[in-house]
């Protein structure tokens, strides 16, 4: 009986981590992105009162924001795959350094 009940917390935990990796984490590295562009814009987009100006613009946090916007489409784009891959009765293989699709075991 404990084997069956350490097995479904052992589930659980799994199940919790992907949410909150996928459910959560993605989100929040697009709003990072987007945090990151207004940033590396320099606040350009703020209402200043007359004769301030905003923050001095930041390249680095202009290419900080497509990065994260890229790592986003990654995940997304596994997703797919995993998804398309599962529904042709394959499925993705993380062995090496890039995901493959390969035969169900």
């Amino acid at each position: 009986m404990w084997n069956n009940v350490e097995f479904s917390f052992e589930a659980v935990w799994k199940v919790l981590l992907v949410g909150l990796v996928l459910g959560a984490g993605l989100p929040l590295i697009f709003a990072l992105g987007i945090r990151s562009l207004a940033w590396g814009s320099g606040g350009d987009a703020e209402v200043h009162t007359a004769g301030t100006t905003g923050t001095r613009a930041n390249p680095f946090g202009t290419v900080l924001g497509w990065f994260l916007f890229l790592v986003v489409l990654a995940g997304i784009a596994l997703g797919i795959t995993f998804i398309v891959a599962s529904g042709f009765g394959k499925q993705l293989s993380f062995e090496h350094i890039f995901p493959t699709i390969v035969d169900k075991h």
